[in-house]
């Protein structure tokens, strides 16, 4: 079969599919070292995995929305609206206090990552028919996300999305633990049957979509389930969403368009362009995160600015508005109408 990659078999593996696996291997292969980079150089890894990934793949959405004049005119209402919205729902949650706001983010950014796996599942699988098969694909990515999660509201782990305690309040639910194991593992045994019997029946596999999903399976499992340690979890789930998704920006909205339609964003394709795209996410993103640590939280390094409980009510939800519209817009950005590929 001709298989579906979004831009080609290389680039697809090396920045779309191989992160989970990647990430695993080194993580088998060197985990005390690992650990010990964390112990010596916890600032280093921090910069890293959360300002030159996770909060930089933020910033790539800049060039499939903000960056791009006929999308930003076309849907104005939707692109200035969503920030606004961001920081007034920032300010009303942050009204119930510090943890309430963390806790409904952390639950908004769990969701913005179990549906990225959903839409690139959709992506590799949109020459296949809507049928049984793929409802099992849909349904063992929804497994692959969700259980881990549900895991870890139940069973105390060593690391957080945000801070600390932020999913403290469902540990009053009864214990659901044993059931949702069941459940996970009959999924898991359905899918594989299923994707081997196609394979040996139409002799072709969906190399991709099987990867992608297999690779969804491993990076939630192993870096929530099986590992309890912040850095591991850190690493799988920063690197395995961060980087694929600034590959599918830049390939879908750069390399794959022509110059008539990029205009001005034209020098970013090409070799050198490559550096310049992500220099640019990753300016925006040490601006934000200096931010951060000078004016809220000072723990990797600080000015000695005091901000008050007053101002920290309005410029916390500030500075989130960045992440939360990309979550927000995320919803909007990539639907396509029905029928297209």
């Amino acid at each position: 079969m001709k298989q579906p990659w979004i831009h080609n078999a290389k680039t697809d593996w090396w920045f779309i599919l191989s992160p989970p696996f990647l990430v695993l291997l080194i993580i088998f292969l060197f985990q005390k070292q690992i650990q010990g980079l964390e112990d010596h150089y916890s600032f280093y890894t921090w910069l890293l995995l959360i300002v030159f990934v996770d909060v930089a793949h933020v910033y790539s959405t800049l060039f499939k929305t903000y960056f791009v004049k006929g999308e930003l005119q076309k849907r104005k209402l939707l692109y200035f609206g969503i920030p606004v919205i961001s920081w007034v729902l920032g300010i009303a949650l942050f009204q119930f206090g510090s943890l309430t706001f963390w806790s409904v983010l952390a639950l908004i950014a769990v969701f913005h990552f179990i549906r990225q796996q959903y839409g690139f599942m959709r992506i590799y699988a949109r020459f296949e028919p809507n049928n049984w098969s793929k409802r099992i694909d849909e349904v063992a990515v929804y497994a692959a996300t969700i259980y881990p999660m549900l895991y870890w509201f139940k069973t105390p782990r060593a690391f957080s999305w945000f801070v600390d305690n932020e999913f403290e309040w469902f540990k009053n639910l009864p214990d659901y633990v044993s059931f949702i194991t069941v459940l996970y593992v009959i999924i898991l045994t359905a899918w594989g049957t299923k994707t081997i019997v196609e394979a040996f029946k139409n002799k072709s596999l969906n190399i991709p979509k099987t990867a992608l999903i297999s690779g969804t399976f491993f990076s939630w499992y192993f870096g929530i389930v099986y590992f309890n340690n912040d850095l591991l979890f850190t690493f799988l789930n920063v690197v395995s969403h961060g980087i694929p998704y600034i590959a599918l920006v830049y390939i879908r909205e750069i390399e794959q368009k022509g110059n008539h339609q990029l205009n001005w964003m034209k020098i970013f394709k090409s070799f050198s362009g490559i550096f310049l795209f992500v220099g640019i996410i990753l300016c925006f993103a040490l601006l934000e995160e200096f931010l951060w640590e000078t004016l809220v939280w000072n723990e990797h390094f600080s000015l000695d600015l005091t901000v008050s409980e007053h101002l920290l009510q309005f410029l916390v939800p500030f500075l989130v508005v960045p992440q939360l519209t990309h979550y927000l817009l995320d919803g909007f950005i990539w639907r396509k109408p029905k029928g297209a590929h």
